[in-house]
Order: structure tokens, then C-alpha cells, then sequence
């Protein structure tokens, strides 16, 4: 048995290093993905029988191995039916990565914002209105992600961004007031969208479904989020599924200045 073992490992090279790093990276990111989720226990089962099939087959044990490994095939399948957003989410991650990212802003150079200070402005004076009347708001600003899944369940707008017009449309008596503003290449492009609520589970209890949501909207993609909270006022930002919460309109100004900006 010793034998086996040092014959195994004098043959151990680089591509084999190479093949565990990369199985290493993906098991990273599946976790991360469905981290807080109830799915990640799924995951772990598969992880191990996926173990114990590998070491069937290594140890030449035909029918055991043959039936893990359709055990592993029927599972894979199943998590794909009954997973479909985790996977979903999983592929808008890859796609959200530094190299994609970089790729997508050289394609569509000609139609990236050379200057948001118009747009801030705007944006940040309603925030500061809103805050002071404690006016509940939620509003996305798309960067390179084009967010269609969440434009798709509002209503079209495609207007100029203005601040009356963000007060308006979160205005308590609007039809309009529930759910989230997109603004999207300098223009309010929907209200009353439907963000993925965040599933964490080490979020704080006083978080409302505002909060989650932008927190939900921007764990997958490169969004920014701003919620102003109904019940205190408190203006927050959510970016990359991180929440800063309770800022000034002026520390808002400079983040987004500073991330719009990269």
C-alpha cells in the first residue's frame, strides 16, 4: 500500500497541481455563491460523494464506482431543476469578474459615461429630501451589468434623471413608489422593479426588505444600490453586496463620484 502511495506521488507534476487548484477556485465560488443558503448542504453531500466516487475509481472498485457515479449524475441534474437561480447567479458572478468586466468596458467604450456629475447631483438631492422627510426609496444605478432581468419587472420610464422626478416617483401616493428606480446610461430607465432579496444570514435583524434587496442586487453584479429608509431617514450604500450604512448626502456624493468614476 506504502508503495502504491510514493509510486502515486512521484508521478504528481504540475498539471496535477494546476487540475487541484482550479477544482480548489471552483469549490470557492460555488460556496461563496450559496453561502447562507440552504442549498450549500447540498453542496457538501455532493462534494463527498464525489470524493468517495474518485476513490472507487482509483481503487478499481467497478460496480460501487458505477453506481455513485450515477448517483453523482441524476444529482447533478436534480440540483440543476431545482437550483436554478444559485446557477443562475453563479454564471452572472463569472460574468461580473475583473477580465469580463474589462472586456465588456473596451467593447462599449464609446457608450461608458464620461461625466456623472450631473447625475449625482441629482440623485444626491433627492436622497437628502427624502431622508429629511423620511421618504422610504430605493434606487439601482447599472454600470457594465444591463440588469434586463430586474428592468423587465417595472414599469419603462426612459427619462431624463431629475430630482423632482426620483421624488416624485417615491412620492407615498404614487403608483409607482413601491419597489426599485433603475437608472441606466444617464436616463431613469424603470420604476417599481423587483430585486432578489439577499438570503445571507449574518445580515442585522433591523434590516428592512429595502436594505436586503439592494444588498441582494448588488451581490451578483456591479450595481450600486442607495436605499433611504422610511422608518429613520438614514441614507445607506450597497456595492458588491456590501452595505455603508447611515451616510451624509455628502459622503454619498464622494462614493459615488468614486465608484461611477473608475
Amino acid at each position: 500500500m506504502m508503495n502504491l502511495f510514493a509510486l502515486g506521488f512521484l508521478k504528481f507534476g504540475i498539471s496535477d497541481a494546476v487540475d487541484i487548484l482550479l477544482v480548489a477556485i471552483l469549490m470557492y465560488w460555488l460556496y461563496k455563491l450559496l453561502r447562507g443558503t440552504g442549498a450549500v448542504k447540498v453542496f457538501f453531500a455532493i462534494f463527498i460523494v464525489f470524493i468517495i466516487w474518485t476513490v472507487a475509481r482509483y481503487f478499481h472498485l467497478t460496480m460501487f464506482a458505477d453506481i455513485l457515479g450515477k448517483i453523482f449524475s441524476v444529482g447533478l441534474i436534480s440540483l440543476i431543476v431545482i437550483y436554478q437561480p444559485e446557477i443562475r447567479k453563479f454564471l452572472t458572478y463569472i460574468g461580473n469578474t475583473h477580465f469580463t468586466k474589462f472586456i465588456e468596458k473596451r467593447r462599449n467604450k464609446n457608450l461608458s459615461a464620461e461625466d456623472y456629475a450631473e447625475d449625482i447631483d441629482s440623485i444626491v438631492r433627492a436622497c437628502k429630501r427624502m431622508a429629511s422627510s423620511k421618504t422610504g426609496a430605493l434606487i439601482i444605478i447599472a454600470r457594465d451589468t444591463p440588469l434586463y432581468d430586474y428592468l423587465q419587472t417595472g414599469e419603462k420610464i426612459d427619462s431624463l434623471i431629475s430630482r423632482e422626478l426620483i421624488e416624485n416617483i417615491f412620492f407615498k401616493n404614487s403608483p409607482l413608489h413601491d419597489g426599485a428606480v433603475i437608472i441606466k446610461e444617464h436616463r431613469i430607465a424603470a420604476a417599481r422593479c423587483i430585486l432578489p432579496v439577499s438570503k445571507e444570514e449574518d445580515l442585522p435583524t433591523d434590516l428592512g426588505l429595502r436594505h436586503r434587496s439592494a444588498i441582494g442586487a448588488t451581490q451578483f453584479t456591479d450595481a450600486l444600490a442607495i436605499v433611504v429608509s422610511e422608518q429613520t431617514g438614514q441614507i445607506s450604500l450597497c456595492e458588491q453586496g456590501k452595505i455603508t450604512r447611515d451616510i451624509s448626502p455628502t459622503v454619498l456624493n464622494q462614493l459615488l463620484q468614486e465608484a461611477l468614476k473608475q
